[in-house]
């Protein structure tokens, strides 16, 4: 039965509904995405500022690709996620390589179920945050993982550069009209949406500036610890980083912690 959508959680769209929804989609993910260099990349930035090894919740974990990394590690890992078949992929993985993840269907803007301050470490990769639909539902989700983190605790976000799309063909045309819907202060500023093969409806992902996703975490009372400039052709951070990195920047990883 399809579920309607007035009936579809805070924050998740029909396109978002139907991905997480997908067993095509969690079949293909890892193999679709293998040798993609973000998701080399942001797993050795993820290592390096989740210091010390703790308890660590993954706000979107997909089919666990951070927690199969980080469990082995000493990391006690939880991944929260929307989609059962994701989940069902990283129960399968965890239970072949004897590893104890924990796993929660729920959607991001709703964690109420976990108590304050219980985890030492939070992330949110691959532009899990982007997906998530309206800048409400967005501060909401930032607002839940400040909450649940010990104080000290640590977060590693990754945002997609909405600036990139203005040197990309492909994105040239939406750019500009972004410009526009940004002049007259449109909540959809922001927000690009893209067919999704093998998952039904048309996903929406918004897009971010170097400002936007800072400017957010301060709102919610992170500190931000460091911001990285993420190459588009490579694995690790942009090189140059001086020169014009708001529009040649992929994306940004940003690690923030939550004050003593």
């Amino acid at each position: 039965m399809t579920m309607p959508d007035w009936k579809l959680p805070p924050g998740v769209d029909r396109g978002v509904w139907d991905y997480v929804h997908s067993p095509t989609q969690a079949e293909a993910y890892d193999e679709v995405l293998a040798g993609t260099p973000l998701l080399e990349h942001d797993l050795q930035f993820t290592q390096t500022w989740l210091t010390p090894v703790g308890s660590l919740i993954d706000l979107g974990c997909g089919t666990g690709r951070l927690l199969m990394h980080l469990a082995p590690l000493g990391y006690r890992t939880v991944g929260v996620d929307l989609s059962e078949p994701m989940l069902l992929a990283l129960a399968y993985k965890a239970e072949r390589d004897h590893l104890s993840i924990a796993r929660w269907k729920a959607s991001l803007v709703e964690l109420t179920a976990i108590r304050d301050g219980v985890f030492d470490h939070a992330a949110c990769l691959f532009s899990t945050f982007g997906m998530i639909r309206g800048i409400a539902a967005r501060r909401r989700v930032l607002a839940e993982a400040w909450r649940i983190l010990k104080p000290g605790g640590r977060l590693v976000i990754h945002v997609h550069n909405r600036d990139h799309l203005l040197i990309v063909p492909y994105g040239q045309r939406w750019w500009l009209r972004d410009v526009w819907r940004r002049l007259c202060r449109s909540p959809l500023a922001g927000d690009r949406t893209m067919p999704m093969p093998r998952a039904g409806a048309d996903v929406t992902l918004h897009h971010f500036s170097r400002s936007e996703i800072l400017d957010e975490l301060k709102r919610a009372n992170f500190d931000v610890l460091t911001v990285e400039t993420i190459a588009p052709d490579r694995i690790g951070p942009l090189r140059a980083s001086w020169w014009l990195a708001a529009i040649r920047s992929y994306g940004y990883l940003v690690a923030a912690t939550k004050p003593k």
